[in-house]
C-alpha cells in the first residue's frame, strides 16, 4: 500500500505525491518529475537531507557523515533512503523552482457567500478534484474580472467536500467588493496552491493557538483536522482576539469543537475599550502560565503584523521559550506577508 507524501519547499509551495510500497521518497519524487536535492542515492553524501514534520518511516542505511545519530533523533532523514510507513509531511530545504516544480492550478465553482458580520465574509467553493493541503495553509485565488490574486487560508479541514475561507470586508477591497456585489453561485474561481509553512505539525505536546481577526481561519482548519485525527491526549487552547465586537465571528464553530474535541478550550477577547465583551484587551492578557506549560508547548500564531510582533515580544519577555513557535502575518488585502517558525532547539 502506498502513502501520501507532502513535500513543503522553503518558498512555501507544497506538492503532494504518492509513494509506492517499498519506494523511497527520492524515487517517488523523481518519478513524477520533482527534482528534490539529490546526489549519491547511496546514503553517503547527505545532499537529500530533509526534516520529517509528521509520520513514521524506515530511515534506511547511511553513513555517519551523511546523517548523524543526533540529526536522525531530531527528525532529519535522507530522502534517498527513507521508506514511508505512514503518510508523511517533509520540509525540503530548497525552493520549488530549484526542484523544477511549482504550485498547482485548480478551478472550482463558487458554492456560497455568507455575511458573518458587518466586517467579515465567508465563502466556499466546491473542492476541486486533486486539491490537497495541510491544515493551516493558504491558496492564491484570482479575483474574477481582474488580474489580481489574493491569498486566503483554508478555514475548512482537508478532505471536506467544500473548501471555505474567511475574508475581512474592506470597502474597496477587490475580493470583498466582488463577494458583496458580483458573486453568483457557480462562478468559476482559479486557485493556485497550496502554499505556506504555517501548518499543523504532529502533536507531541500541548498546543497554544493565538488568532487575530480573520487569522482564525487556519485554526478552524487545524481544529477540523484534530477533530478527525485526535490530539493524542494533549490539551489544545485557543485565544482569539479582535479589535471590535463586530470582528468576532465563527464563535459557534468554536463552541462545537469545544463540545466534540476532548481537551479543547478557547477564550475570546476584544481590544476596543468601548466593547461590551466580557474579556477586554489583547490576546497576551489572556494567556495563563498553564497555557505555556513551562515551555513544553507548541505555539501557533496568526494575525496582522502588529499583533504578531507584539506577541513575539511578549513571549520573549516571559522567560519561558516554547518548544516550537510557528507564526504567520497577513495584510488586510489578503496577502500573506511573512510565514516563519522558531525553535527553541533543533528538533
Amino acid at each position: 500500500m502506498g502513502h501520501s507524501i507532502a513535500l513543503n519547499f522553503e518558498d512555501g509551495v507544497t506538492r503532494f505525491i504518492e509513494c509506492r510500497s517499498g519506494e523511497t521518497v527520492a524515487d517517488a519524487s523523481y518519478r513524477v518529475g520533482i527534482n528534490i536535492p539529490l546526489d549519491c542515492r547511496d546514503g553517503a553524501c547527505g545532499t537529500c537531507k530533509c526534516r520529517v514534520e509528521s509520520g513514521r518511516y524506515d530511515g534506511g542505511s547511511y553513513i555517519e557523515d551523511a546523517l548523524t545519530d543526533e540529526e536522525a533523533a531530531g527528525g532529519l532523514a535522507l530522502a534517498c533512503q527513507m521508506r514511508p510507513e505512514t503518510d508523511l509531511v517533509l520540509a525540503i530545504p530548497a525552493s520549488s523552482e530549484v526542484c523544477k516544480t511549482k504550485g498547482q492550478s485548480f478551478e472550482a465553482p463558487l458554492r456560497a457567500v455568507e455575511r458573518l458580520s458587518e466586517t467579515s465574509i465567508a465563502f466556499s467553493l466546491d473542492a476541486p478534484a486533486g486539491l490537497a493541503f495541510l491544515p493551516g495553509q493558504y491558496v492564491n485565488i484570482l479575483v474574477p474580472g481582474t488580474d489580481q490574486r489574493r491569498s486566503y487560508s483554508f478555514s475548512s479541514a482537508p478532505g471536506a467536500a467544500a473548501v471555505s475561507f474567511l475574508v475581512r470586508d474592506i470597502p474597496r477591497g477587490m475580493m470583498s467588493t466582488w463577494l458583496r456585489e458580483g458573486a453568483a453561485p457557480g462562478t468559476p474561481l482559479e486557485l493556485v496552491g497550496p502554499a505556506g509553512s504555517f501548518y499543523l505539525r504532529e502533536v507531541k505536546r500541548p498546543l497554544l493557538f493565538l488568532a487575530g481577526g480573520t487569522g482564525l481561519a487556519p485554526f478552524l482548519s487545524m481544529l477540523g483536522k484534530l477533530a478527525a485525527a485526535g490530539t493524542g491526549g494533549q490539551p489544545v487552547h485557543l485565544v482569539y482576539g479582535v479589535t471590535n465586537d463586530a470582528d468576532l465571528v465563527e464563535v459557534p464553530r468554536l463552541e462545537e469543537f469545544a463540545a466534540s474535541l476532548p481537551g479543547f478550550t478557547f477564550a475570546t477577547c476584544v481590544a476596543a475599550e468601548g466593547s461590551a465583551h466580557p474579556r477586554k484587551g489583547y490576546v497576551t492578557a489572556h494567556i495563563e502560565p498553564a497555557h505555556l506549560n513551562g515551555g513544553e508547548v507548541d505555539v501557533y500564531l496568526c494575525g496582522p503584523p502588529p499583533m504578531v510582533d507584539a506577541v513575539r515580544a511578549w513571549l520573549g519577555g516571559q522567560g519561558v521559550a516554547p518548544a516550537n513557535f510557528y507564526y504567520e502575518k497577513f495584510s488586510p488585502s489578503g496577502a500573506v506577508t511573512v510565514t516563519g517558525e522558531t525553535h527553541r532547539q533543533a528538533a
